[in-house]
């Protein structure tokens, strides 16, 4: 096998155009289909990163969807009825999360923030895992008590208060033209969190916005803890049907989820990467004709060899086997390169592009490689069988 293998090599020499364009197609089709996976890889990771790994167990659940309500449909309040009744009627819920959101106007000395407040109740902001780079999380005395406190975003503090500090510090709150005293409890740390803003964020407790702004206010929005985040997908559906038949109507509130969110974006990446790999793979192809094409005309100029061969006691096999080893070692050869390849240009795709983070599909590797080498076995196969074929009388006589 291995003779066969040094022998193609020396025969290919004698053609060395035809030889070297199709082992350039290999080189570039098996290239580009691992640069194609690597930066559908990267993107994937890149979304991932961007969303975090926090609250991919939750389901969002907001008013005013996306269908206008029928003259029959029920107006769906999200108050503490609602929420006693989702666990009675949908499985694998671990929590519900209300919230309600409004606008704030946050002064301190010269300097006045506009940003949108966000009323939580206590454990939410450890439950999405968002971390404090200073200060104290809301207690459940916070809350009951309608403490005037609040937990404001990097950006935020930064504007506030250049200085740093912010823990404890005062400041004017106007909501709806009625000003109000808050004392900053905690600053975030910036980090990918989803749906939620370490940056521009401001929370207060929840029992405050019901006592003072809003007082026993049904939530703006529902945030569903699933007992894991495998059954997100399950609980969407689920959701969605206990709405709709709450409401009378469908698409009455809108429904998301994070995970969700993800995996579709996943599953749209992946549909692109392989339908872009596919069209790469011709590439492979072309190169396959074009040696099938260098192969018919080896055995056409190689019949006196063949015919010596033969007459020297030659099996058919032996002769089958020596021109598809001759084949195969073009792909061979070509995958190897067309791999150290694609990972040369995708490192310096993710140099160039310093957001994508590097990650290359050893599987794409080998299936391109695979099919590189099966590529160069099918076509190199009929001439193969032509030479094993031939008439030792007829070949010498060439």
């Amino acid at each position: 096998m291995l003779e066969d293998f040094i022998d193609s090599l020396r025969n290919f020499s004698r053609s060395k155009t035809r030889t070297f364009l199709s082992l350039l197609g290999v080189i570039i089709g098996v290239a580009s289909v691992i640069i194609i996976t690597s930066i559908g890889s990267s993107s994937s990771k890149q979304i991932q990163n961007q969303f975090g790994s926090s609250g991919l167990d939750l389901v969002s659940v907001s008013s005013g969807g996306w269908m206008r309500r029928n003259r029959d449909a029920v107006t769906l309040k999200f108050d503490e009825s609602l929420r006693t009744d989702l666990f009675d009627s949908i499985r694998n819920i671990k929590k519900v999360w209300y919230k309600n959101s409004t606008s704030f106007s946050v002064s301190y000395g010269e300097t006045t923030v506009t940003s949108n407040a966000t009323a939580i109740e206590p454990g939410y902001l450890e439950m999405y895992q968002l971390e404090l780079d200073t200060g104290s999380y809301f207690t459940v005395t916070d809350d009951v008590a309608g403490s005037q406190k609040m937990i404001i975003g990097s950006e935020v503090a930064s504007s506030l208060f250049p200085d740093g500090n912010a823990v404890g510090k005062g400041v004017l709150v106007v909501c709806s033209k009625v000003p109000f005293a808050f004392t900053v409890a905690g600053v975030l740390k910036e980090q990918s969190s989803g749906m939620e803003s370490t940056t521009t964020g401001i929370y207060i407790p929840r029992g405050f916005y019901a006592k003072k702004i809003t007082p026993n206010p049904n939530a703006d929005t529902i945030m569903v803890q699933a007992t894991d985040s495998s059954y997100c997908s399950q609980l969407v559906t689920d959701l969605t049907s206990y709405m709709t038949e709450k409401s009378g109507t469908e698409g009455s509130v809108s429904i998301t989820s994070m995970q969700t969110m993800i995996d579709q974006v996943k599953s749209v990446m992946s549909t692109l990467s392989l339908m872009l790999s596919g069209i790469a793979a011709i590439s492979l192809l072309v190169g396959g004709i074009g040696i099938m094409n260098i192969m018919i005309v080896t055995v056409t100029e190689r019949k006196q060899e063949i015919g010596i061969r033969k007459a020297l006691g030659a099996s058919p096999f032996a002769i089958c086997r020596q021109f598809l080893v001759e084949s195969a070692s073009i792909t061979l050869l070509g995958g190897i390169l067309g791999i150290l390849l694609g990972i040369a240009l995708s490192l310096a795709i993710e140099y160039v592009a310093t957001e994508l983070p590097y990650a290359i599909k050893i599987s794409a590797c080998l299936i391109s490689f695979v099919f590189s080498v099966f590529v160069g076995i099918f076509f190199g196969l009929s001439p193969a069988m032509k030479a094993s074929k031939l008439d030792p009388v007829e070949a010498l006589a060439g």
